[in-house]
């Protein structure tokens, strides 16, 4: 068994809990290195304290599991048969009489799948392992971070590409289908959903979408995207103006970025996360501005875009060596426009290492 899989296993057998049903795909792909999407279908991995784990997947994804180099039994499920049978037989087989206590990650499994397992063993309590997963997953090793590093540094690619369709008339939608095309032209896959490009008023909107408007003289341009290695994301937002520049989008963009550098300053290790966000706070709000910081300084990073911890001001956790997140404020003014600015962090026991390196000073385009 694997390391990860061993220390989950450790962990059942301290809290007496006879398996675990890891069921969310980031999770299954960090115990065992299988990932697929089984759309509607089922998929996990059963993981016990003093026995081989099982995988549950589609039936048509069983030569995938073994092509990973998955060892142990898999419950190739057709589209035909019920799961839950072959996953109570293949409990059954292992000689486990009486299950007492079983695991799942409450936040990720449905209320019918539960069921589903409640109903092969009624009188057994449901244990959440959220938290214990997240914890795992919260300390990245040197292979994860060197794939973090790799992605951080396609996304830094990305927005130069972004950079480079910009044209007075050009559309959000249409700079951000360049930049898709661009990157999977050149051998780049893993896209984290789809560029986010906003451009003029539209960039107020913290989680807008490209759409038809149209770049003109004056405008913010706003990017977030990220690219994903080997299951490990990055995340990047810049923010640019096009054609010419007024000064009170001058101060609003040095604003977030004095911002974003006290943040990340701020980032050592035993620093309580909430004092993260508001050294990031503070600069916005010291320059009249903090009514339209409207989200938490950042979050985790790595087989998820947006995972634990949540870098918001009550968070009491204190920063770790080996922890992953995003530092990201942003001013959003209605009717103006907003910027933000996004690098992602590794905390290391010397300061704080940006993964991120595109250019963040005030950059006007012209096109």
């Amino acid at each position: 068994m694997s390391d990860r899989i061993n220390k989950l296993a450790n962990w059942l057998k301290d809290q007496e809990i006879d398996f675990a049903f890891v069921h969310a795909v980031p999770n299954v792909y960090y115990l065992s290195g299988f990932a697929c999407n089984p759309m509607e279908r089922l998929l996990g991995l059963l993981v016990f304290p003093n026995d081989d784990p099982i995988m549950v997947c589609p039936q048509l994804e069983a030569e995938q599991v073994t092509r990973t180099g998955w060892e142990h039994e898999i419950i190739g499920v057709a589209d035909d048969q019920n799961p839950w049978e072959l996953i109570s037989a293949s409990i059954a087989a292992k000689g486990i009489d009486s299950i007492k206590k079983f695991a799942v990650e409450e936040e990720e499994i449905s209320y019918a799948r539960v069921n589903q397992l409640k109903n092969l063993y009624p009188e057994a309590p449901v244990i959440s392992m959220g938290e214990r997963l997240s914890a795992m997953r919260l300390i990245k090793d040197e292979a994860e971070i060197e794939k973090m590093r790799e992605a951080a540094r396609l996304a830094d690619y990305a927005i130069e590409v972004g950079v480079k369709a910009l044209k007075a008339g050009v559309t959000e939608v249409e700079v951000a289908a360049h930049i898709t095309y661009q990157l999977r032209k050149e051998g780049i896959r893993g896209i984290s959903n789809f560029p986010l490009v906003l451009f003029g008023e539209k960039s107020s909107l913290p989680h807008g979408s490209a759409g038809d408007v149209s770049l003109k003289d004056g405008d913010f341009v706003l990017f977030d995207l990220g690219v994903e290695v080997d299951g490990y994301y990055s995340d990047i937002t810049r923010t640019f103006v096009f054609g010419s520049v007024d000064e009170k989008q001058k101060e609003v963009y040095h604003t977030v970025l004095d911002s974003n550098e006290a943040a990340i300053n701020a980032t050592t290790v035993g620093t309580r996360l909430g004092d993260i966000d508001e050294a990031s706070r503070n600069v916005i709000a010291g320059k009249g501005y903090g009514e339209y910081y409207i989200h938490r300084v950042g979050h985790g990073l790595g087989l998820e875009v947006h995972e634990y911890p949540s870098m918001h001001g009550k968070n009491n956790e204190l920063a770790q060596a080996g922890m992953t997140f995003t530092i990201e404020p942003g001013i959003y003014i209605p009717g103006f426009g907003g910027v933000r600015i996004e690098d992602d962090v590794l905390v290391t026991k010397s300061g704080p290492e940006v993964l991120t390196k595109y250019p963040k000073h005030l950059q006007v385009i012209n096109g």
